[in-house]
Protein backbone atom coordinates (compact mmCIF):
# COMPACT_ATOMS: atom_id res chain seq x y z
CA UNK A 1 0.00 0.00 0.00
CA UNK A 2 1.40 3.42 -0.99
CA UNK A 3 2.70 5.63 1.82
CA UNK A 4 2.65 9.41 2.04
CA UNK A 5 6.11 10.43 3.26
CA UNK A 6 7.22 13.73 4.74
CA UNK A 7 8.41 16.48 2.39
CA UNK A 8 11.62 18.00 3.72
CA UNK A 9 14.15 20.21 1.93
CA UNK A 10 12.50 19.84 -1.45
CA UNK A 11 11.93 16.08 -1.61
CA UNK A 12 10.07 13.15 -0.04
CA UNK A 13 12.40 11.97 2.71
CA UNK A 14 12.82 8.70 4.57
CA UNK A 15 11.61 9.07 8.14
CA UNK A 16 12.92 7.98 11.50
CA UNK A 17 9.47 6.95 12.66
CA UNK A 18 8.00 3.62 11.65
CA UNK A 19 4.50 4.59 12.75
CA UNK A 20 1.88 4.59 10.00
CA UNK A 21 -1.69 5.85 9.91
CA UNK A 22 -4.54 4.81 7.61
CA UNK A 23 -5.93 7.05 4.87
CA UNK A 24 -9.53 6.13 4.04
CA UNK A 25 -11.91 6.84 1.22
CA UNK A 26 -14.99 7.91 3.22
CA UNK A 27 -17.31 7.14 0.31
CA UNK A 28 -16.43 3.44 0.41
CA UNK A 29 -15.12 3.08 3.96
CA UNK A 30 -12.00 1.41 2.56
CA UNK A 31 -8.40 2.20 3.42
CA UNK A 32 -6.59 3.25 0.25
CA UNK A 33 -3.19 4.49 1.45
CA UNK A 34 -1.03 4.99 4.51
CA UNK A 35 0.68 8.05 5.89
CA UNK A 36 3.94 8.26 7.83
CA UNK A 37 3.43 9.67 11.33
CA UNK A 38 6.35 11.83 12.42
CA UNK A 39 8.34 11.55 15.60
CA UNK A 40 10.31 14.39 17.21
CA UNK A 41 13.40 13.78 15.05
CA UNK A 42 11.35 14.01 11.84
CA UNK A 43 9.93 17.34 12.97
CA UNK A 44 13.39 18.52 13.95
CA UNK A 45 14.68 17.66 10.48
CA UNK A 46 11.93 19.70 8.83
CA UNK A 47 12.50 22.65 11.14
CA UNK A 48 16.26 22.47 10.51
CA UNK A 49 15.69 22.48 6.75
CA UNK A 50 13.44 25.52 7.10
CA UNK A 51 15.89 27.30 9.38
CA UNK A 52 18.74 26.72 6.92
CA UNK A 53 16.64 27.93 3.98
CA UNK A 54 15.57 31.06 5.85
CA UNK A 55 19.08 32.52 5.69
CA UNK A 56 18.90 32.99 1.93
CA UNK A 57 15.12 33.15 1.40
CA UNK A 58 14.69 36.08 3.79
CA UNK A 59 17.25 37.98 1.71
CA UNK A 60 15.52 37.18 -1.58
CA UNK A 61 13.96 40.25 -3.15
CA UNK A 62 10.23 40.79 -2.79
CA UNK A 63 10.05 40.89 -6.58
CA UNK A 64 11.54 37.40 -6.87
CA UNK A 65 9.25 36.09 -4.14
CA UNK A 66 6.22 37.57 -5.91
CA UNK A 67 7.21 35.93 -9.21
CA UNK A 68 7.31 32.52 -7.54
CA UNK A 69 3.85 33.18 -6.14
CA UNK A 70 2.60 34.04 -9.63
CA UNK A 71 4.07 30.76 -10.96
CA UNK A 72 2.56 28.79 -8.07
CA UNK A 73 -0.81 30.39 -8.68
CA UNK A 74 -0.74 29.29 -12.33
CA UNK A 75 0.10 25.72 -11.32
CA UNK A 76 -2.88 25.68 -8.99
CA UNK A 77 -5.04 26.62 -11.97
CA UNK A 78 -3.54 23.90 -14.15
CA UNK A 79 -3.87 21.22 -11.46
CA UNK A 80 -7.29 22.26 -10.13
CA UNK A 81 -9.07 19.06 -11.14
CA UNK A 82 -6.24 16.86 -9.89
CA UNK A 83 -6.27 18.60 -6.51
CA UNK A 84 -10.05 18.38 -6.33
CA UNK A 85 -9.91 14.66 -7.04
CA UNK A 86 -7.43 14.06 -4.23
CA UNK A 87 -9.53 16.10 -1.82
CA UNK A 88 -12.77 14.35 -2.76
CA UNK A 89 -11.20 10.90 -2.47
CA UNK A 90 -9.73 11.49 1.00
CA UNK A 91 -12.31 13.87 2.49
CA UNK A 92 -15.52 12.74 0.80
CA UNK A 93 -16.81 16.11 -0.43
CA UNK A 94 -18.12 16.42 -3.96
CA UNK A 95 -15.76 17.30 -6.80
CA UNK A 96 -17.51 20.65 -7.35
CA UNK A 97 -17.16 21.50 -3.66
CA UNK A 98 -13.50 20.49 -3.73
CA UNK A 99 -12.90 22.67 -6.81
CA UNK A 100 -14.48 25.58 -4.97
CA UNK A 101 -12.08 24.99 -2.10
CA UNK A 102 -9.11 25.11 -4.48
CA UNK A 103 -10.37 28.37 -5.98
CA UNK A 104 -10.92 30.05 -2.60
CA UNK A 105 -7.45 29.00 -1.48
CA UNK A 106 -5.94 30.22 -4.73
CA UNK A 107 -7.38 33.67 -4.04
CA UNK A 108 -5.00 33.94 -1.07
CA UNK A 109 -2.09 33.17 -3.39
CA UNK A 110 -3.31 35.94 -5.67
CA UNK A 111 -3.31 38.28 -2.67
CA UNK A 112 0.24 37.16 -1.82
CA UNK A 113 1.34 37.98 -5.39
CA UNK A 114 1.00 41.63 -4.35
CA UNK A 115 3.57 41.26 -1.57
CA UNK A 116 5.78 44.16 -2.75
CA UNK A 117 2.88 46.54 -2.18
CA UNK A 118 1.80 44.82 1.05
CA UNK A 119 5.25 45.16 2.63
CA UNK A 120 5.74 48.84 1.81
CA UNK A 121 6.73 50.81 4.88
CA UNK A 122 6.22 54.44 5.94
CA UNK A 123 8.61 57.38 5.74
CA UNK A 124 8.66 60.77 7.40
CA UNK A 125 11.15 63.34 6.17
CA UNK A 126 12.59 65.89 8.61
CA UNK A 127 10.87 64.76 11.82
CA UNK A 128 13.46 66.92 13.53
CA UNK A 129 16.35 69.03 12.35
CA UNK A 130 18.21 66.82 9.88
CA UNK A 131 16.44 63.69 11.18
CA UNK A 132 14.30 61.29 9.15
CA UNK A 133 12.19 58.38 10.41
CA UNK A 134 10.90 55.32 8.56
CA UNK A 135 9.43 51.90 9.28
CA UNK A 136 9.49 48.54 7.55
CA UNK A 137 8.56 44.93 8.30
CA UNK A 138 10.77 41.84 8.39
CA UNK A 139 9.94 38.11 8.43
CA UNK A 140 9.92 36.14 11.68
CA UNK A 141 11.89 33.05 10.64
CA UNK A 142 10.56 29.50 10.67
CA UNK A 143 6.77 29.42 11.07
CA UNK A 144 4.44 26.44 11.32
CA UNK A 145 0.88 25.65 10.28
CA UNK A 146 -1.33 22.98 11.86
CA UNK A 147 -4.46 22.43 9.81
CA UNK A 148 -7.73 20.42 10.00
CA UNK A 149 -9.23 17.72 7.79
CA UNK A 150 -12.23 19.66 6.54
CA UNK A 151 -10.36 21.90 4.07
CA UNK A 152 -7.24 19.99 3.01
CA UNK A 153 -5.97 22.72 0.67
CA UNK A 154 -7.87 25.94 1.43
CA UNK A 155 -6.95 26.32 5.09
CA UNK A 156 -3.22 25.63 4.53
CA UNK A 157 -3.36 28.14 1.67
CA UNK A 158 -4.66 30.70 4.17
CA UNK A 159 -1.25 30.40 5.83
CA UNK A 160 1.80 29.41 3.83
CA UNK A 161 1.55 31.65 0.72
CA UNK A 162 1.49 34.80 2.83
CA UNK A 163 4.11 33.53 5.26
CA UNK A 164 6.46 32.53 2.44
CA UNK A 165 5.87 35.69 0.40
CA UNK A 166 6.76 37.72 3.50
CA UNK A 167 10.16 35.97 3.59
CA UNK A 168 9.53 33.25 6.18
CA UNK A 169 10.05 29.53 5.73
CA UNK A 170 7.23 27.13 6.55
CA UNK A 171 6.58 23.74 8.13
CA UNK A 172 3.08 22.40 7.54
CA UNK A 173 1.48 19.68 9.68
CA UNK A 174 -1.74 18.84 7.82
CA UNK A 175 -4.42 16.51 9.13
CA UNK A 176 -3.18 12.95 8.86
CA UNK A 177 -6.63 11.99 7.55
CA UNK A 178 -6.20 14.01 4.32
CA UNK A 179 -2.47 14.21 3.50
CA UNK A 180 -2.67 13.99 -0.29
CA UNK A 181 -3.36 17.64 -1.15
CA UNK A 182 -0.41 18.89 0.91
CA UNK A 183 1.89 16.37 -0.76
CA UNK A 184 0.84 17.65 -4.19
CA UNK A 185 1.14 21.30 -3.14
CA UNK A 186 4.75 20.68 -2.06
CA UNK A 187 5.55 19.35 -5.51
CA UNK A 188 3.85 22.32 -7.18
CA UNK A 189 5.93 24.73 -5.09
CA UNK A 190 9.08 22.99 -6.27
CA UNK A 191 7.88 23.25 -9.88
CA UNK A 192 7.18 26.96 -9.34
CA UNK A 193 10.83 27.49 -8.41
CA UNK A 194 10.59 27.73 -4.63
CA UNK A 195 13.99 26.91 -3.13
CA UNK A 196 14.39 23.67 -1.21
CA UNK A 197 13.53 23.93 2.47
CA UNK A 198 11.28 26.97 2.22
CA UNK A 199 8.15 24.77 2.34
CA UNK A 200 8.16 21.49 4.25
CA UNK A 201 5.43 19.00 5.21
CA UNK A 202 5.49 16.68 8.21
CA UNK A 203 2.57 14.30 8.61
CA UNK A 204 1.55 13.13 12.03
CA UNK A 205 -0.54 13.33 15.15
CA UNK A 206 -0.10 14.91 18.59
CA UNK A 207 3.57 13.90 18.67
CA UNK A 208 4.29 16.12 15.67
CA UNK A 209 2.07 18.93 16.97
CA UNK A 210 3.83 19.04 20.33
CA UNK A 211 7.25 18.96 18.71
CA UNK A 212 6.36 22.04 16.64
CA UNK A 213 4.83 23.87 19.60
CA UNK A 214 7.93 23.33 21.71
CA UNK A 215 10.65 23.74 19.07
CA UNK A 216 12.93 26.68 19.96
CA UNK A 217 13.47 27.35 16.25
CA UNK A 218 9.78 27.87 15.39
CA UNK A 219 8.85 31.54 15.76
CA UNK A 220 5.11 31.41 15.15
CA UNK A 221 2.27 28.91 14.86
CA UNK A 222 -1.00 29.14 12.91
CA UNK A 223 -3.74 26.68 13.81
CA UNK A 224 -7.30 25.88 12.73
CA UNK A 225 -9.35 23.22 14.51
CA UNK A 226 -11.61 22.61 17.47
CA UNK A 227 -11.80 25.00 20.41
CA UNK A 228 -10.25 22.65 23.01
CA UNK A 229 -7.23 22.02 20.79
CA UNK A 230 -7.01 25.71 19.82
CA UNK A 231 -6.77 26.58 23.53
CA UNK A 232 -4.08 23.95 24.01
CA UNK A 233 -2.08 25.16 21.00
CA UNK A 234 -2.34 28.79 22.11
CA UNK A 235 -1.34 28.09 25.71
CA UNK A 236 1.50 25.70 24.85
CA UNK A 237 3.03 27.72 22.01
CA UNK A 238 2.71 31.00 23.91
CA UNK A 239 4.42 29.42 26.92
CA UNK A 240 7.31 28.60 24.59
CA UNK A 241 7.62 32.19 23.40
CA UNK A 242 5.85 31.91 20.06
CA UNK A 243 3.44 34.18 18.27
CA UNK A 244 0.16 32.29 17.89
CA UNK A 245 -3.08 32.56 15.95
CA UNK A 246 -5.39 29.66 16.84
CA UNK A 247 -8.85 29.48 15.27
CA UNK A 248 -11.30 27.28 17.16
CA UNK A 249 -14.79 25.87 16.77
CA UNK A 250 -18.11 27.43 15.91
CA UNK A 251 -21.85 27.39 16.36
CA UNK A 252 -23.05 29.55 13.52
CA UNK A 253 -26.55 31.00 13.70
CA UNK A 254 -28.81 32.19 10.88
CA UNK A 255 -31.57 34.51 12.04
CA UNK A 256 -34.66 34.50 9.83
CA UNK A 257 -36.97 37.49 10.13
CA UNK A 258 -40.67 37.43 9.18
CA UNK A 259 -40.05 39.74 6.21
CA UNK A 260 -37.48 37.41 4.60
CA UNK A 261 -38.10 35.68 1.26
CA UNK A 262 -38.50 32.06 2.44
CA UNK A 263 -37.72 30.45 -0.91
CA UNK A 264 -34.43 32.34 -1.04
CA UNK A 265 -33.73 31.68 2.64
CA UNK A 266 -34.38 27.95 2.59
CA UNK A 267 -32.34 27.39 -0.58
CA UNK A 268 -29.37 29.03 1.12
CA UNK A 269 -29.86 27.39 4.52
CA UNK A 270 -29.96 23.92 2.99
CA UNK A 271 -26.76 24.68 1.07
CA UNK A 272 -25.05 26.25 4.09
CA UNK A 273 -26.13 23.56 6.54
CA UNK A 274 -25.57 20.42 4.48
CA UNK A 275 -22.81 21.37 2.03
CA UNK A 276 -19.69 19.30 2.67
CA UNK A 277 -21.88 17.22 5.03
CA UNK A 278 -21.87 20.12 7.49
CA UNK A 279 -18.10 19.77 8.03
CA UNK A 280 -17.29 23.45 7.65
CA UNK A 281 -16.29 25.80 10.43
CA UNK A 282 -18.62 28.36 8.83
CA UNK A 283 -21.54 25.97 8.24
CA UNK A 284 -24.91 27.11 9.54
CA UNK A 285 -25.98 24.72 12.29
CA UNK A 286 -28.55 26.80 14.23
CA UNK A 287 -31.50 28.48 12.50
CA UNK A 288 -33.21 31.09 14.68
CA UNK A 289 -36.80 31.66 13.53
CA UNK A 290 -38.19 35.00 14.71
CA UNK A 291 -41.90 35.37 15.46
CA UNK A 292 -44.54 33.94 13.12
CA UNK A 293 -42.09 32.79 10.42
CA UNK A 294 -41.20 29.50 12.15
CA UNK A 295 -43.87 27.08 10.90
CA UNK A 296 -43.63 28.12 7.25
CA UNK A 297 -39.82 28.14 7.44
CA UNK A 298 -39.64 24.62 8.87
CA UNK A 299 -42.11 23.32 6.28
CA UNK A 300 -40.00 24.64 3.40
CA UNK A 301 -36.76 23.43 5.00
CA UNK A 302 -38.27 19.97 5.41
CA UNK A 303 -39.22 19.71 1.75
CA UNK A 304 -35.86 20.95 0.46
CA UNK A 305 -33.83 18.88 2.92
CA UNK A 306 -35.52 15.73 1.64
CA UNK A 307 -34.45 16.61 -1.90
CA UNK A 308 -30.70 16.65 -1.19
CA UNK A 309 -28.96 13.93 -3.22
CA UNK A 310 -26.43 11.91 -1.23
CA UNK A 311 -23.64 9.84 -2.72
CA UNK A 312 -19.90 9.54 -3.35
CA UNK A 313 -18.11 12.77 -4.11
CA UNK A 314 -16.96 11.66 -7.56
CA UNK A 315 -20.55 11.06 -8.72
CA UNK A 316 -21.74 14.18 -10.60
CA UNK A 317 -25.26 13.54 -9.33
CA UNK A 318 -24.20 13.82 -5.67
CA UNK A 319 -24.87 17.05 -3.81
CA UNK A 320 -23.56 15.82 -0.45
CA UNK A 321 -20.98 13.16 0.30
CA UNK A 322 -20.08 11.18 3.42
CA UNK A 323 -18.58 12.42 6.68
CA UNK A 324 -14.89 11.93 7.31
CA UNK A 325 -14.86 8.71 9.38
CA UNK A 326 -16.91 5.98 11.00
CA UNK A 327 -16.24 7.60 14.39
CA UNK A 328 -17.58 10.93 13.13
CA UNK A 329 -20.70 9.21 11.84
CA UNK A 330 -21.37 7.55 15.20
CA UNK A 331 -20.80 10.82 17.06
CA UNK A 332 -23.25 12.70 14.83
CA UNK A 333 -25.90 10.01 15.15
CA UNK A 334 -25.58 10.07 18.93
CA UNK A 335 -26.29 13.81 18.96
CA UNK A 336 -29.49 13.28 17.00
CA UNK A 337 -30.50 10.54 19.46
CA UNK A 338 -29.83 12.87 22.39
CA UNK A 339 -31.71 15.74 20.77
CA UNK A 340 -34.78 13.61 20.24
CA UNK A 341 -34.62 12.29 23.79
CA UNK A 342 -34.37 15.86 25.09
CA UNK A 343 -37.56 16.89 23.31
CA UNK A 344 -36.49 18.11 19.89
CA UNK A 345 -38.68 17.09 16.95
CA UNK A 346 -36.85 15.14 14.25
CA UNK A 347 -38.46 16.64 11.14
CA UNK A 348 -36.08 14.95 8.67
CA UNK A 349 -34.14 11.94 9.94
CA UNK A 350 -30.80 11.10 8.26
CA UNK A 351 -29.74 8.39 10.70
CA UNK A 352 -30.59 5.40 8.51
CA UNK A 353 -29.16 6.78 5.27
CA UNK A 354 -27.43 4.31 2.98
CA UNK A 355 -26.01 4.64 -0.53
CA UNK A 356 -26.46 1.90 -3.08
CA UNK A 357 -23.24 0.02 -3.74
CA UNK A 358 -21.42 1.75 -0.87
CA UNK A 359 -22.59 -0.17 2.22
CA UNK A 360 -19.45 0.62 4.23
CA UNK A 361 -19.33 4.35 3.39
CA UNK A 362 -19.49 6.88 6.21
CA UNK A 363 -22.84 8.40 5.30
CA UNK A 364 -25.20 10.48 7.43
CA UNK A 365 -28.22 11.97 5.72
CA UNK A 366 -29.29 15.61 6.11
CA UNK A 367 -31.13 15.91 9.42
CA UNK A 368 -33.52 18.68 10.46
CA UNK A 369 -34.51 19.24 14.10
CA UNK A 370 -37.23 21.63 15.28
CA UNK A 371 -38.15 22.99 18.73
CA UNK A 372 -34.53 22.89 19.86
CA UNK A 373 -33.79 24.71 23.12
CA UNK A 374 -30.51 26.33 24.17
CA UNK A 375 -29.86 23.80 26.94
CA UNK A 376 -29.85 20.82 24.58
CA UNK A 377 -26.46 19.32 23.68
CA UNK A 378 -27.47 19.32 20.03
CA UNK A 379 -27.33 23.12 20.35
CA UNK A 380 -24.52 23.68 22.87
CA UNK A 381 -21.97 21.40 21.19
CA UNK A 382 -20.31 21.73 17.81
CA UNK A 383 -21.67 18.66 16.00
CA UNK A 384 -19.70 19.15 12.76
CA UNK A 385 -22.13 17.17 10.66
CA UNK A 386 -25.27 17.56 8.51
CA UNK A 387 -27.61 18.48 11.36
CA UNK A 388 -29.65 21.69 11.20
CA UNK A 389 -31.40 22.79 14.42
CA UNK A 390 -34.29 25.27 14.51
CA UNK A 391 -34.79 27.45 17.58
CA UNK A 392 -37.81 29.74 17.96
CA UNK A 393 -37.76 33.23 19.49
CA UNK A 394 -40.24 36.09 19.56
CA UNK A 395 -38.09 39.09 18.63
CA UNK A 396 -34.84 40.21 17.05
CA UNK A 397 -33.58 41.22 20.49
CA UNK A 398 -34.09 37.66 21.73
CA UNK A 399 -32.23 36.32 18.70
CA UNK A 400 -29.26 38.63 19.34
CA UNK A 401 -29.26 37.72 23.04
CA UNK A 402 -29.24 34.02 22.13
CA UNK A 403 -26.21 34.46 19.88
CA UNK A 404 -24.46 36.64 22.45
CA UNK A 405 -24.90 33.98 25.14
CA UNK A 406 -23.25 31.31 22.99
CA UNK A 407 -19.52 30.84 23.73
CA UNK A 408 -18.63 30.74 20.02
CA UNK A 409 -18.41 33.78 17.79
CA UNK A 410 -17.20 32.65 14.39
CA UNK A 411 -19.91 33.51 11.84
CA UNK A 412 -23.56 34.45 11.78
CA UNK A 413 -26.17 35.68 9.32
CA UNK A 414 -29.49 37.50 9.23
CA UNK A 415 -32.11 37.12 6.51
CA UNK A 416 -34.32 40.17 6.19
CA UNK A 417 -35.68 42.80 3.82
CA UNK A 418 -35.14 45.55 6.38
CA UNK A 419 -32.05 47.73 6.32
CA UNK A 420 -32.78 48.81 9.89
CA UNK A 421 -32.82 45.18 11.08
CA UNK A 422 -29.61 44.42 9.20
CA UNK A 423 -27.80 47.45 10.62
CA UNK A 424 -28.96 46.71 14.16
CA UNK A 425 -27.89 43.09 13.85
CA UNK A 426 -24.44 43.71 12.43
CA UNK A 427 -23.65 46.36 15.03
CA UNK A 428 -24.87 44.48 18.08
CA UNK A 429 -24.07 40.84 17.52
CA UNK A 430 -20.70 39.78 19.11
CA UNK A 431 -19.44 37.69 16.18
CA UNK A 432 -16.41 38.14 13.94
CA UNK A 433 -17.94 37.50 10.50
CA UNK A 434 -21.48 38.57 9.66
CA UNK A 435 -23.64 37.92 6.64
CA UNK A 436 -26.68 39.93 5.58
CA UNK A 437 -28.72 37.62 3.36
CA UNK A 438 -25.44 35.71 2.91
CA UNK A 439 -25.35 32.49 4.98
CA UNK A 440 -21.61 31.76 4.90
CA UNK A 441 -19.88 35.16 5.12
CA UNK A 442 -16.31 34.02 4.50
CA UNK A 443 -14.30 37.14 3.63
CA UNK A 444 -12.40 37.46 0.39
CA UNK A 445 -8.63 37.05 0.62
CA UNK A 446 -8.00 40.80 0.81
CA UNK A 447 -9.90 40.90 4.10
CA UNK A 448 -9.03 38.71 7.07
CA UNK A 449 -10.84 35.65 8.45
CA UNK A 450 -11.47 35.21 12.16
CA UNK A 451 -14.08 34.90 14.86
CA UNK A 452 -14.57 36.23 18.37
CA UNK A 453 -14.85 34.64 21.80
CA UNK A 454 -13.99 30.90 21.87
CA UNK A 455 -13.58 30.84 18.09
CA UNK A 456 -10.20 32.60 18.15
CA UNK A 457 -7.21 32.59 20.49
CA UNK A 458 -4.53 35.18 19.79
CA UNK A 459 -4.55 38.74 18.54
CA UNK A 460 -4.54 38.18 14.80
CA UNK A 461 -7.11 36.94 12.31
CA UNK A 462 -5.86 34.80 9.43
CA UNK A 463 -4.83 35.71 5.85
CA UNK A 464 -5.42 39.13 4.34
CA UNK A 465 -3.80 42.22 5.89
CA UNK A 466 -3.71 40.67 9.36
CA UNK A 467 -1.88 37.67 7.92
CA UNK A 468 0.89 39.96 6.68
CA UNK A 469 1.12 41.57 10.10
CA UNK A 470 1.15 38.19 11.85
CA UNK A 471 4.04 36.83 9.77
CA UNK A 472 6.21 39.96 10.04
CA UNK A 473 7.67 42.15 12.73
CA UNK A 474 7.96 45.94 12.50
CA UNK A 475 11.10 48.04 12.77
CA UNK A 476 11.27 51.82 13.04
CA UNK A 477 14.50 53.62 12.14
CA UNK A 478 15.36 57.17 13.17
CA UNK A 479 18.44 58.43 11.32
CA UNK A 480 20.58 61.49 10.96
CA UNK A 481 23.55 62.22 8.71
CA UNK A 482 25.43 65.17 10.26
CA UNK A 483 27.59 67.47 8.23
CA UNK A 484 31.34 67.19 8.66
CA UNK A 485 32.48 69.19 11.71
CA UNK A 486 28.86 69.98 12.63
CA UNK A 487 28.40 70.97 16.27
CA UNK A 488 27.13 68.07 18.36
CA UNK A 489 23.80 68.69 20.08
CA UNK A 490 24.00 65.66 22.36
CA UNK A 491 22.63 66.25 25.86
CA UNK A 492 21.67 64.20 28.89
CA UNK A 493 18.16 65.58 28.88
CA UNK A 494 15.47 64.86 26.30
CA UNK A 495 15.71 67.37 23.45
CA UNK A 496 13.29 70.25 23.90
CA UNK A 497 13.81 71.96 20.55
CA UNK A 498 13.51 70.78 16.97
Amino acid sequence: MDIYEHWIAGAARPANSNRLGPVYNPATGEQERQVRLADETDVAAAVHAAKTAFESWSETSVTARARIMFAFRQLLVEHELELAGVISREHGKTIDDARGEVVRGREVVEFACGIPQLLKGDFNDQVSGGVDSFSFRQPLGVVAGITPFNFPIMVPLWMHPIAIACGNTFVLKPSERVPGASDLVARLYREAGLPDGVFNVVHGDKVAVDALLRSPDVAAVSFVGSTPIAKYVHETATAHGKRVQALGGAKNHAVVMPDADLDYVTDHLVAAGYGSAGQRCMAISAVVAVGPVADALVAKLRDKTRQVRIGPGDDPASEMGPVISAAARERILSYVDEGRAAGAEVVVDGRDTSVAGKPEGFYVGPTLLDHVHPAMKVYTDEIFGPVLSVLRVATLDEAIDLIAANPYGNGTAVFTSSGEVARTFQRRVPVGMIGVNVPIPVPMAFHSFGGWKDSLFGDHHIHGPEGVRFYTRAKVVTQRWPHVNEESLAALNFPNAT
